[in-house]
């Protein structure tokens, strides 16, 4: 017999805690997946907060990995608009175009926000969304830039902003979605990746702070405190281990291996979808 809390299955909570926690550092859309999941197990989670509860662990996990490199660029940022030091005007410019691509996500995303939540997430639409991403990563994954940080201008930030804000649609990857974008802008592998992940803190602190809201005024919370809790640590921690394998995979030229997985998902829910449901 499982562990019950209020009626709710605690295992299934560590399940989708674990596979949120596993895809949301991977091209593979985690928010894809938890609806997919959702809907293959018959999983309930009234009102947004564990959402918001599960993504805050995977953020937490993804500064905890690059910390040190955020450590340096807001030290140097803040040297730099202090004392005008040129040695740290390209840490300046990093920080500026990271912001320069928040904005552009968040300006995008809320435009389509609406009319992706009331019409874009169900399983038939995660499938195709997963067989889009798969393309894309094919396409790229022997790309080879030859941009560093410094070499980063303002039209690649905008690009890879905009990309990333079509994440929002389930099944397209934001991880995969930005990397595509960076490797496409000619960055090497390194360099989108830092890129990439350094781009999903002020987003997710953007959305977290938006959602605040919702926490506050979610009358579930209290009883469903102790499996949203469980579900966070556990998202916190397989993120934090699947981030670093990811990185290795990425700068090994490992990609292909998530567009087979993409395209065999995608196909195998869209076939179910339509023709076995």
């Amino acid at each position: 017999m499982f562990i019950t809390t209020n009626g709710i299955i605690v295992l299934q909570y560590i399940i989708l805690g674990f596979f949120q926690g596993i895809m949301e550092p991977l091209p593979i859309s985690s928010s894809g997946h938890t609806i997919l999941l959702k809907d293959l197990f018959n999983i309930q989670t009234p009102g947004l907060s564990f959402e918001i509860f599960i993504h805050l662990g995977s953020l937490i996990a993804i500064i905890i990995v690059y910390r040190r490199d955020i450590q340096l660029l807001l030290r140097e940022c803040l040297t730099y608009m202090m004392h005008k030091n040129p040695l740290y005007r390209d840490s300046f410019l990093y920080v500026f175009y990271l912001l320069v691509a928040t904005i552009m996500t968040g300006g995008i995303g809320l435009l389509i926000e609406p009319y992706i939540s009331t019409g874009l997430t169900t399983s038939l639409t995660v499938g195709f969304a997963l067989m889009i991403t798969s393309f894309f990563i094919w396409f790229v994954h022997q790309r080879i830039g030859t941009k560093s940080d410094n070499d980063i201008t303002i039209k690649d930030a905008i690009i890879i902003g905009c990309v990333q804000a079509l994440a929002l649609i389930p099944g397209i990857s934001r991880s995969g979605a930005t990397l595509v974008a960076a490797l496409l802008v000619g960055m090497k592998r390194q360099q989108a990746l830092r890129f990439s992940f350094l781009l999903f803190i002020p987003v997710s602190f953007g959305i977290h702070l938006l959602s605040l809201q919702d926490i506050l005024t979610d009358s579930t919370i209290q009883a469903y405190i102790i499996p949203y809790l469980i579900a966070f640590i556990t998202a916190t921690l397989t993120t934090y281990f699947a981030l670093k394998w990811f990185m290795k995979l990425v700068l090994n030229g490992k990609l292909m291996v998530f567009s087979v997985y993409c395209l065999i998902v995608g196909f195998a829910v869209v076939f179910y979808q339509l023709f076995l449901r």
